[in-house]
């Protein structure tokens, strides 16, 4: 019989590590739906978009996992999948209350769907250490695909995809996505933004070979970056910059290496990329309009929330009630405005205890493997600072960025309950069975126990 550990870290409510796995067709579709929804397949193959693939794919999954229903006893016991569940009942409870119900129904469902189908096809079908790593390794090299394929583009066509407006008449160039892909050039800057902890912590920390990959790959995905002009991309550089560096032995190298990737990419940037940038910080610059443009947005659209703050608008509804409200449709594309706008003050207190949970089972997760080092291996600890750096990117790119009806925070708490899930696995078999029952011993100074995990 596999022991059982007790720790004051041990989080409640993770789903039996030794529950029967789905089918290897199960998990096998699941990563054709990754790279189909990422990899924009039915852009590039014609006959294969006809039939709806990813319709079908969802279809296909929900059908073997109802199968397969059995395996998953306990399933929404995780404290961030009763959250969601929460949410959920909350969603169908309010609908008739909301301003535009119908709007949900006929135009704004599908989006909410086609993202929250990540958290709970990720907690089901990626059950295991192995498949953990495949689904991590497979949704990094999407979004590198991603972001490559229109540099290559650039380098060898001069592609751009995106635009800005510069004022009288005039506009710029912008790296988006490629033409098969749906991204603007903001959103190109998100998955830069997204991939580059993952390649700092899974590559970087590795062997020599992958030492070499991430110095190959770092250079063309900051010159992508810059190419975007995508200022919301470009702080959250910087909070994953702050992560890196707040992790890290090695500060000083650290300040050598970020001063001197500063000083070439500033020297590597055009006068419209270099005045877009400096308006975040420079009101006499030309982009600066179109900054305080998004700031006062955002707080119209909290006004807006006030219409009907408690149970709000309805989901997806933020350019519906802008439009109706001051004549446009042009929203701020932020989450925490879109949250209030459109769900209320209640759905948007939930969501983010949703949130807080994700954060909550990180540190936990961290926690417990500064407890046991003996049970885990490197790559459980450089995920989950991974995991760590992503979660505070995306709470401060959420400012200038939807969520709601989004794939990423859903497929990222699914990532966390998992790798939850295989952290308390690992250090479950490798508790000595006599002690199985024994209370974990208490810290006898708990303040040092503390300044020591933040250490470690």
């Amino acid at each position: 019989m596999t022991a059982h550990y007790t720790s004051k870290a041990s989080p409640v409510g993770i789903i039996n590590p030794n529950r029967p796995r789905v089918t290897s067709i199960t998990f096998f579709i699941y990563c054709w739906f990754l790279m189909d929804f990422f990899l924009r397949f039915p852009s590039r193959i014609p006959v294969y978009g006809d039939v709806r693939p990813t319709l079908l794919l969802v279809l296909c999954l929900s059908g073997l996992l109802f199968i397969q229903r059995d395996k998953f006893a306990g399933a929404t016991r995780d404290p961030i999948m009763r959250t969601f569940m929460v949410l959920i009942g909350y969603l169908v409870l309010s609908l008739p209350l909301v301003e535009w119900p119908g709007s949900v129904v006929r135009h704004n469902l599908d989006d909410f769907v086609k993202a929250v189908v990540f958290l709970v096809f990720t907690v089901l079908v990626v059950d295991t250490e192995g498949r953990l790593k495949k689904a991590v390794t497979l949704f990094v090299g999407c979004q590198l695909f991603r972001v490559l394929e229109p540099l290559y583009l650039h380098f060898t066509q001069g592609y751009m995809g995106g635009e800005t407006y510069l004022g009288g008449g005039e506009f710029a160039g912008r790296l988006a996505g490629a033409p098969a892909d749906v991204i603007n050039p903001n959103e190109l800057g998100f998955v830069i933004v997204t991939v580059i902890p993952f390649l700092h912590y899974l590559l970087w920390t590795g062997r020599f070979t992958r030492k070499l990959l991430y110095l190959a790959l770092m250079p063309l995905l900051l010159y992508a970056l810059i190419q975007t002009m995508s200022r919301g991309a470009f702080i959250a550089l910087l909070v994953v910059g702050w992560m890196i560096f707040r992790e890290s032995s090695r500060k000083f190298m650290l300040i050598l290496v970020a001063v001197a990737v500063a000083i070439a990419g500033w020297n590597s940037m055009s006068p419209i990329q270099k005045d877009r940038y400096l308006s975040l910080i420079d009101e006499d610059t030309q982009g600066a309009a179109s900054a305080q443009g998004r700031i006062g947005g955002f707080f119209q659209e909290l006004g807006l929330g006030l219409r009907r703050p408690v149970v709000g608008h309805g989901l997806g509804t933020t350019s519906e009630a802008k439009y109706h409200s001051h004549g446009s449709t042009k929203a701020s594309h932020s989450l925490y405005a879109e949250l209030f706008t459109e769900i209320g003050i209640i759905g948007a207190a939930i969501f983010l205890t949703f949130l807080y949970r994700i954060w909550r089972r990180l540190r936990i997760n961290g926690q417990l493997l500064f407890e046991h080092p003996e049970a885990v291996t490197g790559y459980y600890a450089n995920l989950n600072k991974a995991l760590i750096a992503v979660f505070w990117m995306y709470a401060v790119y959420s400012i200038n960025y939807y969520g709601l009806s989004q794939y990423y925070w859903y497929l990222f708490g699914g990532l966390v309950i998992v790798f939850a899930r295989c952290v308390n696995g690992r250090i479950a078999k490798h508790q000595p069975s006599e002690s199985a029952n024994e209370p974990a011993p208490k810290a006898v100074y708990p303040l040092a126990r503390k300044l020591s995990y933040r250490k470690g």
